[in-house]
């Protein structure tokens, strides 16, 4: 080391910086990794939820086309307070994730991010979601998104999941918050389609996760996570999810009194073929028969976008409504 590079504390290795004063691309790769880390705290693939019922709600509460601009501003706040609340969980759950197959290669399990780090991002990205929902949307959304992070960590993460098999169906009520905070944007209020559309993601949720926790059973029960299918049998879990099949497709039809024609014929249909994979499940488990419930699965977030973009089509074309039949 030369006296003048001693004298400011710096080596003469110049092998982190090109002759040409920029940086290597192995500089860059770390940042894409680092940045990259950080977005997968925020479970991107679970805020696709958000964007598949918060915009259809948005529609359905006007009637028509939303701003673009306030649509914008809504999924901007909206993924910031669902990647606030996913942040946090990983932080509270390294310790189930690092014994779960599926997910242990999240950031805090590989240490691709310092725990105090993960915190301090998701605690910001909440702050943040609140700010930008009340100055580009209105109070109303914001406290709801604050409500939803709040609710997410304190009653589901904290209060339900390692404690009662039935965490998913009272604290899957975080996830059903999008159609409210969408429905609040465009009309400052909460009106009963809002709750209706809460529904229809409250009664899907189960059938949904149930699905999920009958291929991942050795992972929860690794983990200590009382999933139904954890601490329950086959039989039974199948029953349960053509049960609130069954309600979930009921509770859609409710929606018929705020829509056309166009949207109760894909919810019928929609619905229909969806409780025809539900049965099919329940009679294989019957059966003995090897079952695929990951089929079910994926079928269930295809049935949701179904009926949610025949919500956004019907009302963007303005069809008369059904409304009562008398």
């Amino acid at each position: 080391m030369s006296l003048v590079n001693a004298a400011h504390g710096r080596s003469e290795d110049t092998s982190a910086v090109h002759p040409t004063g920029e940086r290597p691309h192995g500089d860059r790769r770390s940042i894409r990794r680092v940045v990259g880390a950080y977005a997968a705290l925020a479970k991107p693939r679970v805020i696709e939820l958000l964007l598949v019922t918060t915009i259809p709600a948005m529609f359905l509460a006007g009637r028509q086309i939303p701003s673009p601009w306030l649509v914008l501003a809504t999924l901007v706040g909206g993924t910031m307070a669902a990647g606030s609340a996913n942040a946090l969980n990983c932080v509270i759950d390294a310790d189930i994730d690092k014994v779960m197959n599926r997910t242990k290669r999240r950031p805090l399990v590989k240490d691709s991010v310092p725990r105090r780090g993960a915190l301090i991002f998701g605690l910001v990205m909440g702050v943040a979601s609140a700010v930008v929902l009340y100055f580009t949307v209105n109070l109303l959304s914001a406290i709801l998104a604050v409500a939803t992070i709040l609710f997410y960590i304190f009653v589901y993460t904290l209060g339900l999941k390692r404690r009662t098999s039935q965490n998913v169906v009272w604290g899957g009520a975080a996830g059903c918050m999008p159609v409210v905070i969408g429905w609040a944007a465009v009309t400052g209020t909460v009106q009963w389609p809002a709750f209706v559309m809460f529904g229809v993601i409250f009664f899907w949720t189960p059938p949904h996760t149930w699905a999920l926790g009958m291929k991942y059973r050795d992972d929860y029960e690794r983990a200590g996570v009382p999933m139904l299918p954890v601490v329950a049998t086959a039989q039974h879990v199948a029953r349960q999810i053509v049960i609130y099949s069954w309600v979930m497709v009921a509770w859609t039809l409710l929606l018929l009194l705020v829509t056309s024609w166009l949207y109760g014929t894909f919810a019928i249909l929609a619905g229909g073929w969806f409780l025809f994979y539900a049965h099919s499940l329940q009679a294989a488990v019957r059966r003995g028969e090897e079952t695929k419930p990951m089929a079910l699965f994926h079928r269930s977030n295809t049935y949701l976008m179904i009926v949610f973009v025949a919500l956004a089509v019907d009302s963007a074309i303005g069809l008369p409504t059904l409304g009562l039949p008398f």
